[in-house]
């Protein structure tokens, strides 16, 4: 698609202008024309899936940074300012042992496998993000950690929404990121998360279920906390995001879900009729079934899914988004960033062990639990790869920061991280790469970002020779790495 067709530059048969803002309109969360030519036109090169054994992807995403030492890489035997509060327990897999507060995580470590030596140069939270959302170890010319910009490198899932066809024809987008965007608490846009070089065209899309809130962070309302306790209220709503209806007409404002239905039934007949006697453009008869398909308004409903599964997966930020996820994927997604706070949410610089312990690892243990589950039992682990991983980890050391926190906590390091993988392909029970004895580099098989990239576009199928295209048509090699050895 050239820039003009991108730009609406199309002749159509006069119609009037209600007919043409209700087709202008329909989305879901301001789902522009531009987004919908990357649903349908973004495979520039053609090629075939390869090898992947994965359909779908879910990359969980731990804004803030996980400490490898109170989750999958403890070290009992280190001294006691570097082994920290919490204490090993041994999983299903003989061997392995993972942190006593993630316990239905160790019940099931035969669906799962680690890598301990993730490893790139960066401290900083916003260049940290850009590094392991984009795969890339270097920043780009001009990067700028206060703001995207169109220079950076695209994201992951950018890369991946391009690469990879629709695998349904249900106008869904190839790669969605939710609940939010992830915002500093200063309010500024954190790198990385968009298509960058690209283009706008190509962003994943946003589905933005989780208002931003500045000092509160976790998975509300359960488990919402702020980090230095300065009692801000927290009361967000999380809520599916409605699809844009005419005249002012809101998911609120039909009574039931059978007079919704209806009422969106004689939407898409009359713009229909609209699209087949005034020659639409086919991205505008994509919108159209956009709005009205079913498994869409399912998959974003999560809110109001069955108390069983609510239970499983928890009632509340983190459970929602995972169940949302899992929704995704079973109606055609390929990619789904699942962002488990906002940023800042695992940065824990101080009270880091009451904070883990009682309020981020339990709705964390429950909700990827439950989604582990969900595809074991369906069988569609096999073909859905789960990643989960940080920007960084935390650094050997602990620290108490007396200014801004009560109790200790570790400060950032990008030397080495721990990283979860399950499903795609991947072998449960393995651990792949090690750390030294204190937990601060590697001493076995390091990995950088560029390996983790390659590993999620490998299990996708995406062609080891396979390259996006610039706006001047420029290639682009997707691959910068090898997928990392022994996890499959």
């Amino acid at each position: 698609m050239n820039s003009s067709q991108s730009q609406g530059c199309w002749h159509h048969a006069p119609f009037s202008r209600r007919n043409a803002l209700q087709a202008g309109a329909i989305g879901i969360l301001g789902l522009g024309m531009n987004h919908l030519a990357g649903l349908r036109a973004a495979t520039a090169w053609e090629v075939s899936r390869t090898g992947g054994q994965a359909k779908s992807c879910i990359f969980i995403f731990l804004s803030g940074g996980l400490s490898q030492h109170e989750s999958f890489d403890m070290k009992p035997a280190a001294p006691e300012n570097i082994r920290g509060e919490f204490q090993p327990r041994p999983t299903k897999t003989p061997g392995l042992h993972i942190c006593e507060h993630l316990p239905m995580l160790a019940q099931r470590s035969h669906l799962w496998s680690l890598c301990r030596s993730l490893t790139h140069g960066s401290n900083e939270h916003s260049a940290a993000h850009h590094i392991l959302l984009t795969g890339h170890s270097e920043l780009p010319t001009g990067f700028s950690p206060n703001a995207p910009s169109r220079s950076d490198r695209p994201s992951i899932a950018a890369v991946a929404g391009y690469a990879l066809r629709p695998q349904q024809q249900n106008n869904l987008p190839t790669a969605v990121m939710l609940p939010e965007r992830l915002v500093h608490n200063s309010g500024r846009i954190i790198p990385g998360q968009h298509a960058g070089l690209m283009g706008p065209q190509h962003d994943p899309w946003l589905i933005d279920a989780s208002p931003f809130h500045n000092t509160s962070y976790g998975a509300f309302p359960e488990y919402a906390f702020d980090h230095q306790d300065r009692g801000n209220p927290d009361e967000r709503i999380f809520q599916a995001p409605q699809l844009t209806l005419p005249q002012g007409l809101g998911l609120r404002a039909v009574n039931g879900r059978l007079a919704l239905l209806e009422s969106l039934n004689r939407q898409r007949d009359r713009l229909a009729a609209h699209a087949q006697v005034e020659n639409f453009d086919r991205l505008r008869q994509g919108a159209v079934s956009l709005l009205t398909e079913s498994t869409v308004h399912q998959a974003l409903d999560v809110t109001n899914a069955e108390e069983k599964q609510l239970e499983r997966y928890g009632r509340n930020s983190f459970g929602w988004s995972l169940l949302m996820a899992r929704r995704l994927v079973a109606a055609g997604v390929s990619l789904v960033q699942v962002n488990l706070g906002n940023d800042e949410t695992w940065d824990t610089h101080g009270n880091a062990f009451p904070h883990l312990k009682d309020n981020l690892f339990p709705p964390t243990d429950r909700a990827v639990s439950a989604l582990l589950d969900d595809l074991h039992a369906s069988g569609e682990l096999d073909e859905t790869l789960i990643v989960m991983a940080g920007e960084f980890g935390r650094t050997p050391q602990i620290t108490l920061l007396e200014k801004d926190y009560k109790l200790p906590g570790r400060d950032h390091w990008g030397a080495v991280q721990s990283v979860l993988f399950a499903g795609g392909g991947i072998h449960g029970g393995n651990v792949v790469g090690k750390s030294d004895a204190h937990g601060a580099y590697p001493d076995q098989q390091p990995v950088k970002p560029e390996n983790f990239a390659a590993t999620i576009y490998s299990a996708l199928g995406i062609p080891a020779t396979a390259a996006w295209h610039d706006a001047e048509n420029r290639p682009h090699q997707i691959y910068h790495g090898d997928p990392i050895a022994g996890l499959s």
